[in-house]
């Protein structure tokens, strides 16, 4: 077992952001659920959401994150296995992007239900 340093925990940090910025560098999806979390933002400091409806907005956008984070892990670790045309392998990353799309779709849907009352209250 390794003992706790922190120089160790700081390299862990490193490498996870070091991840974090691959994946905004290689996977364009990433940019548009970067768009849509500062559209997301923009709207709920706009419309002053309480911070109960915050919770539901930054769990929303975290899983959508999260996903997508897993999907370009998937997509690597497949591309360096099996760097030809496997049937396997492209199954396996059409059920990694299934998740994100999930994930995205019970995001909007938690938006919207969130959302919703503020925008109606608008008009």
């Amino acid at each position: 077992m390794s003992v706790f340093s922190l120089s160790g925990r700081i390299k862990s940090f490193v490498y996870a952001f070091a991840g974090i910025g691959f994946m905004l560098r290689t996977q364009h999806n990433a940019w548009l659920h970067a768009v849509a979390s500062v559209g997301v933002v923009g709207v709920g400091l706009w419309l002053r959401v309480t911070p109960a409806d915050w919770r539901w907005l930054i769990v929303a956008m975290a899983m959508v994150w999260v996903a997508e984070t897993f999907n370009t892990a998937v997509e690597h670790v497949c591309d360096v296995v099996s760097p030809g045309y496997s049937e396997s392998v492209k199954r396996a990353k059409d059920i990694a992007a299934g998740a994100v799309l999930l994930c995205a779709f019970a995001a909007v849907l938690i938006g919207g239900f969130t959302l919703w009352p503020y925008l109606r209250s608008i008009g």
